[in-house]
């Protein structure tokens, strides 16, 4: 199972910082993100782009997580030469994360998409 199956993602960009919201479909969703989307994971995930450190910031009331991944824009927009300056790619690099599938149905009930 994949970040993809629970959540979608939004990507922008501050200077050299990339944040990446991640919202859950379901609340119970958002239970199991929490414990198995850590930042470990997430900078494992993003280690060929960012040398971190990733914070995570918990919004239970909107099922959604922010994270902020410093130093993954190659200097940011200003002297970057990336093809994606601002990240917006970020997004599809953490819907791609595996997750768990082991015990999942504890947690949800939602379909997988």
């Amino acid at each position: 199972m994949r970040v993809y199956d629970l959540a979608h993602c939004r990507a922008g960009d501050k200077g050299n910082t990339s944040n990446i919201s991640v919202i859950a479909y379901e609340a119970t969703d958002w239970a199991f993100l929490r414990d198995n989307l850590t930042e470990g994971k997430v900078l494992e995930a993003f280690s060929h782009l960012a040398e971190g450190p990733v914070t995570r910031f918990e919004l239970p009331k909107l099922k959604a997580f922010n994270f902020v991944i410093e130093k993954a824009l190659a200097g940011g927009v200003t002297t970057s030469l990336a093809q994606d300056i601002h990240g917006k790619a970020h997004s599809n690099i953490m819907l791609a994360i595996e997750l768990p599938a082991v015990g999942r149905n504890e947690f949800s009930n939602s379909t997988l998409r």
